[in-house]
């Protein structure tokens, strides 16, 4: 982005505050590799990688996966032919492996605020475009901030997909970022993505701390806020996907956290219309690359090839109207799940079934088992509670 469309987002009402400033600095010339990272809050995936990721991975440059700080797995599925859009792309690793994954007939655009990182980003284009064999780029990069994607040239309703890798916690709006994210999702979109989450809404001693929101820390949210900010931003539930712990490992760091608690969450959410379906009776097709057998959809939902299961009306009205109707038979045949007059639920209704599933999700952190959360009381007693991780 040059300097008179910076100033041009700036004048339509964003600013650049302290905080992207001191993030812009951390990410553009404190961290030169992820070994400069102080805290383990940057981590490897919740969950095994299939081996078509790994193998797309393997094909983006060394110079580029070296200065890549994500947590968590942000790869949805069905990507064939997609728009997708990377919040917070930095140096450009998860764009290359995902434009692999949609083909040259799809798209992935990054966008990042900080230009040391779309330097490395944009220097490999033409390397990875020679070297997955497409006869044009389907990646592009543009400066800006995450809280201000229309102002930074991004069309309303234009993409398919938007992933975020740890960087909604380094906005400090983020109700601002889910926002812009549901104007540019097109209907029936999807927002997946990987983020930190403390255990209690942090002080303003963690939130001011420079390193712990470099780090990804001091920006996290509780993760019963993100519930609500999904809702008000007009997205569905947000979907579990995988959690596991964040380990600080650094005794100065952590004496400042005191007793909070973090986790890597991923959540899937939907730009789905309002209102209640009737339960469905669907049958996973198995048609999903890489998911043949089952596809694991969250934390609750695991759907196996040719087998008959009822799902929810939430679930119902997003497989009916996201991109992955086409892999599901919905019965009766010939049909779908039509609407009902059901009184609508309530936030904390609405709130519970996420909450339900993060009880219910298990996932590795070495050979321990971890549940996300026991309970939904109030904050203060969550985090002086040891048994919340």
């Amino acid at each position: 982005m040059n300097a008179a469309l910076l100033t041009s987002a700036c004048s339509k009402g964003f600013v650049d505050g302290k905080i992207h400033v001191d993030v812009k600095d951390y990410y553009g010339k404190k961290l030169k590799s992820s070994a400069d990272l102080q805290t383990n809050a940057c981590m490897s995936p919740a969950k095994p990688v299939p081996a078509f990721i790994r193998q797309a991975l393997k094909k983006v440059h060394p110079n580029v996966s070296d200065r890549y700080y994500g947590c968590g797995l942000v790869v949805p599925e069905v990507l064939e032919g997609c728009r997708i859009l990377d919040l917070g792309s930095g140096s450009g690793r998860d764009c290359y492996m995902l434009s692999q994954l949609v083909g040259e007939k799809g798209h992935v655009t990054g966008l990042d605020m900080t230009e040391d990182q779309l330097k490395v980003a944009r220097t490999y284009v033409d390397y990875h475009m020679k070297e997955f064999g497409y006869k044009e780029p389907n990646v592009s990069f543009v400066q800006g901030y995450i809280e201000a994607l229309t102002d930074a040239g991004l069309e309303k309703n234009s993409f398919d997909i938007i992933i975020s890798n740890c960087v909604v916690n380094l906005s400090p709006d983020k109700r601002r970022v889910l926002a812009e994210a549901y104007a540019v999702l097109k209907d029936g979109g999807e927002l997946y993505f990987s983020d930190i989450y403390s255990s209690a809404r942090l002080t303003e001693e963690v939130k001011n701390h420079k390193v712990l929101w470099g780090e990804c820390l001091g920006g996290a949210l509780w993760w019963e806020d993100l519930l609500q900010l999904a809702e008000e931003m007009g997205f569905s539930p947000p979907r579990l996907v995988t959690a596991s712990v964040v380990t600080v490992d650094n005794k100065e760091l952590q004496d400042i956290l005191g007793d909070f608690k973090f986790i890597s969450v991923t959540y899937r959410l939907f730009k789905v219309s309002k209102g209640n379906t009737k339960p469905c009776q669907v049958i996973y097709n198995g048609t999903i690359t890489g998911a043949e057998k089952s596809f694991q959809f969250d934390c609750q939902h695991t759907f196996k090839a040719g087998e008959v299961v009822e799902v929810d009306g939430e679930v119902a009205t997003i497989l009916t109207q996201s991109r992955f109707r086409e892999d599901f038979t919905f019965q009766p045949p010939g049909g779908s799940c039509e609407p009902c007059a059901v009184k609508p639920k309530g936030r904390h209704e609405l709130a519970r079934k996420p909450a339900l599933a993060s009880r219910q999700c298990r996932t590795r952190s070495g050979n321990e088992q971890v549940p996300m959360h026991k309970s939904r009381r109030p904050s203060a007693e969550m985090k002086a509670d040891s048994d919340w991780l």
